[in-house]
C-alpha cells in the first residue's frame, strides 16, 4: 500500500512537473511570427513624427499637445475595433488637476531685510499667506521615534519658520523625503505622535511657515518646475498637504545662495543633525491663484477569445507624456519633443495595439492598453489607475511597461562621462540590446516567459545590470511600472538607457535607431502574447525587496 502510494506521488509529482513546464516554455509559431511582422520601423517611424512633433510642445501634463496626441491614440484605438475602457464608456480616465498659479508681484521673501528674487532665489512650493519670523533650523525634518530620530531635539517651533534641507528633490507630501535608514514599516504607532514627516510637524506644532533649502545640483530643476507655480491631481494629495485649516502655511524653497544668508553668523551648524535657532527674521509672502484644469489616462481593450480566460487582462502600456516647452531655454530650441521619452514607448503600444487588431486570431486573455500621463510629474497617470482603476485591478495579471526603447549607442560616435554634471552615451544600449527591469523581482513565471519568449524569437541582448534592488539609478522607481507593482501585478520594463539627449530638447525623432524599436516592439508584441495564453495566470511567487517597498 505505502508502495503503491509512493509510485503514484511520484508520478503526479512529475505530471505536475512537466505541466509547470510546459506552461513556461516557450515555442513561436509561424503564426505568430506572422502577427508580430505587422509592426514595423516605417509605421513606427510615421506614428513617432506626428507625437514628437513640434506642434504636440513636448506633450506637458496638462497641455494642448497632450490632448491632441490623446485624441489621435483614441481615433486609432476606435477605427481598429477597441472597446472603451475609461470613463462613462469612454477611452479617457479624466484627472482633475488643481492649479495654482503663483502672483508674481505679491510673492516677497526677504531676510534681515535682505530682499530675494522669485525664480533666481526662491519659488513657492505650497500653501499661500505671509508670515514675518525668526527662524529654527531642524535638518531632514523627521520624528520617527521607533528609530530613535527625533530632528528639533524638543525645540519649539511655534510661530517660527522653519528650516530644512535634503539632497533629494522636495516632496510634495513631506517636503523632504524619509531619512536614510527608515524604511515605511518604521513608521509604526500614531501619525504626529509617534512619528511625524516634516509637513505634518510644522503643521500640528504651530510652524508660521517652512523652508525648504534646495540642493545645489537640483536647484535648476526645482526652479523650472515651481516657478510656474504648481499642479497636482486632487485626489491623490494627501489631506495634511493640502489647505484644510483656515491658514494656509506658505512653503519657499531657496537657493544655496539664500541658504547662505540664512546660516551666516549663525551658533549652529548646519551639516550636524542638532536643531539650532537661526536669530534672522524671516518675511514671506506667497500668493496664489487658483484653478481646475484637467487630463487623462488613454485606456482600451481589446477583449480575449477565451470565454472565461477573457475576464483577465494583460496589461501593456507607456507615458505619452514629456516635459513640454521651455521659453527660457538658451538657443533656438525651445520645445522638448521627447522622441524617445517616451515617444518611442507611446507608439510602439500604439503599433502592437495595430498589429493586434489586424491579427485574424485573438489571445485567450484580453488585453487592457494604457496610455499614462503625467509620469513626468511623479508618476500622476499610473497611480490615479491604480488607486482609482477602470477595470478590476485584480483581474489584471502582468502590465508590461515601455519607457523609452529607441535609441541606440553609435560605436564610432560615443558621448563619453568625461564632464561633470553631464549626460553621455556610454551607458546606452547598442543595436541589438535593451535593459530589461522587473523581471526577477515578482514572478517566476513572467522571468521565464519574457525571457523565453525573446530566446525563441530575435534573441536580443537583454541586459539585466538594473534588474536589482540596489541600482543606484533606481530605474524601478522611475517609471509607471511601480504603482502595477505595488498593486501586486507582476511586472517587466523595457529601457534604452539614459543618453546624451535624455530631458533635452534634443531628443528629437531624427535620432531613433527604428530597426531596433521595430525588434523590441515585436518582442514584447509576442511575450504579451505568450503571457495572454497561458493555463494559468503568473503566480506571484516573490516578494518586493523592502529597498522597492516606496518611492
Amino acid at each position: 500500500m505505502k508502495r503503491n502510494l509512493f509510485v503514484l506521488l511520484a508520478v503526479f509529482t512529475l505530471l505536475f512537473q512537466s505541466t509547470a513546464l510546459a506552461q513556461k516554455a516557450v515555442r513561436i509559431t509561424p503564426a505568430e511570427r506572422k502577427r508580430a511582422v505587422a509592426i514595423t520601423a516605417a509605421q513606427l517611424k510615421n506614428y513617432l513624427y506626428f507625437v514628437a512633433s513640434d506642434a504636440m510642445g513636448g506633450r506637458d501634463t496638462p497641455s494642448q499637445g497632450l490632448d491632441i496626441t490623446a485624441e489621435f491614440i483614441k481615433m486609432n484605438l476606435e477605427r481598429w475595433g477597441f472597446k472603451p475602457a475609461g470613463d462613462n464608456g469612454t477611452f479617457f480616465q479624466k484627472i482633475a488637476l488643481k492649479s495654482d498659479t503663483v502672483d508674481a508681484q505679491n510673492t516677497l521673501l526677504s531676510i534681515d531685510g535682505r530682499p530675494f528674487a522669485l525664480g533666481d532665489d526662491f519659488v513657492r512650493m505650497m500653501g499661500s499667506g505671509s508670515a514675518s519670523a525668526l527662524m529654527v533650523y531642524a535638518g531632514d525634518g523627521w520624528v520617527v521615534k521607533s528609530k530613535g530620530l527625533d530632528a528639533y531635539g524638543g525645540m519649539d517651533i511655534s510661530g517660527k519658520i522653519v528650516v530644512l534641507s535634503s539632497d533629494s528633490f522636495p516632496s510634495s507630501n513631506t517636503l523632504t523625503r524619509r531619512p536614510a535608514g527608515v524604511a515605511q514599516t518604521d513608521l509604526t504607532g500614531t501619525k504626529g505622535t509617534d512619528w511625524a514627516d516634516p509637513l505634518t510637524y510644522a503643521r500640528d506644532h504651530g510652524a508660521a511657515g517652512v523652508i525648504v533649502i534646495a540642493s545645489p545640483t537640483g536647484w535648476d530643476q526645482v526652479r523650472r518646475i515651481y516657478t510656474r507655480g504648481s499642479t497636482y491631481p486632487e485626489k491623490l494629495r494627501e489631506a495634511p498637504a493640502a489647505a484644510t485649516t483656515a491658514r494656509s502655511m506658505p512653503v519657499a524653497i531657496v537657493s544655496s545662495k539664500a541658504a547662505e544668508t540664512i546660516f551666516a553668523g549663525a551658533s549652529g551648524n548646519k551639516d550636524s543633525k542638532t536643531a539650532f535657532a537661526v536669530n534672522k527674521t524671516v518675511s514671506m509672502t506667497v500668493m496664489t491663484r487658483s484653478e481646475t484644469k484637467w487630463t487623462q489616462n488613454v485606456v482600451g481593450i481589446w477583449e480575449g477569445g477565451d470565454p472565461k480566460l477573457k475576464n483577465e487582462m494583460v496589461a501593456i502600456g507607456a507615458h505619452y507624456d514629456h516635459v513640454g516647452t521651455n521659453p527660457n531655454a538658451p538657443g533656438d530650441d525651445k520645445i522638448w519633443n521627447g522622441a524617445d521619452d517616451d515617444g518611442s514607448g507611446t507608439v510602439a503600444v500604439l503599433s502592437i495595439a495595430e498589429a493586434l487588431a489586424k491579427s485574424r486570431i485573438r489571445p485567450k486573455r484580453s488585453i487592457l492598453f494604457v496610455w499614462h500621463c503625467g509620469e513626468e510629474k511623479g508618476l500622476w497617470g499610473s497611480e490615479y489607475f491604480n488607486k482609482f482603476p477602470t477595470v478590476d485591478i485584480k483581474n489584471v495579471v502582468t502590465q508590461l511597461n515601455i519607457d523609452m526603447i529607441g535609441r541606440s549607442q553609435d560605436p564610432n560616435n560615443i558621448i563619453p562621462c568625461d564632464r561633470p554634471g553631464k549626460r553621455c552615451d556610454q551607458e546606452l544600449s547598442k543595436p541589438n540590446e535593451i535593459y530589461v527591469i522587473g523581471t526577477e523581482m515578482m514572478s517566476s513565471t513572467l522571468s521565464s516567459v519574457t525571457k523565453g519568449t525573446n530566446s525563441a524569437y530575435l534573441k536580443l541582448d537583454y541586459n539585466y545590470r538594473y534588474d536589482d534592488p540596489k541600482d543606484p539609478n533606481q530605474f524601478f522607481f522611475r517609471s509607471d511600472h511601480f504603482h502595477y507593482a505595488h498593486s501586486g501585478v507582476p511586472i517587466v520594463f523595457w529601457f534604452d538607457g539614459v543618453h546624451e539627449d535624455y530631458h533635452q530638447a534634443s531628443d528629437s525623432p531624427d535620432k531613433i535607431d527604428y530597426q531596433k524599436m521595430q525588434k523590441v516592439a515585436r518582442t514584447i508584441f509576442l511575450t504579451m502574447w505568450e503571457v495572454a495564453d497561458l493555463r494559468t495566470r503568473p503566480v506571484v511567487d516573490k516578494v518586493l525587496p523592502p529597498a522597492l517597498s516606496e518611492r
